[in-house]
């Protein structure tokens, strides 16, 4: 079952998350993931989301994603993001259907 890496990012230092953005795409396509929402304009319908920059990612299972949030490589990918930002992030199981 897919799983799917959801943040919400509000970047303080656009240098350092450029830095980041362009450092972290290729280490995502080697560990399986993939961009399904990279930052796009988000246009609330219900509530106040409060959404900024959101990025979601795609890997095929949990087991992956945790695989490449927890690894040695994108450690310091994290140290920089959180240099550069402040948000929110989750690890959202996928739905398996009925």
């Amino acid at each position: 079952m897919a799983a799917y890496l959801i943040a919400n990012i509000r970047v303080q230092d656009p240098v350092k998350f450029a830095e980041y953005r362009d450092k972290v795409a290729p280490m995502i396509a080697r560990f399986g993931g993939r961009y399904a929402i990279r930052g796009g304009a988000v246009t609330p319908v219900e509530g106040t989301p409060n959404l900024d920059r959101v990025v979601v990612l795609e890997f095929d299972d949990m087991a992956a994603l945790k695989r490449f949030y927890h690894s040695d490589d994108y450690a310091p990918l994290i140290a920089l993001r959180q240099e550069a930002s402040t948000g929110d992030v989750a690890l959202v199981e996928g739905y398996a259907g009925p």
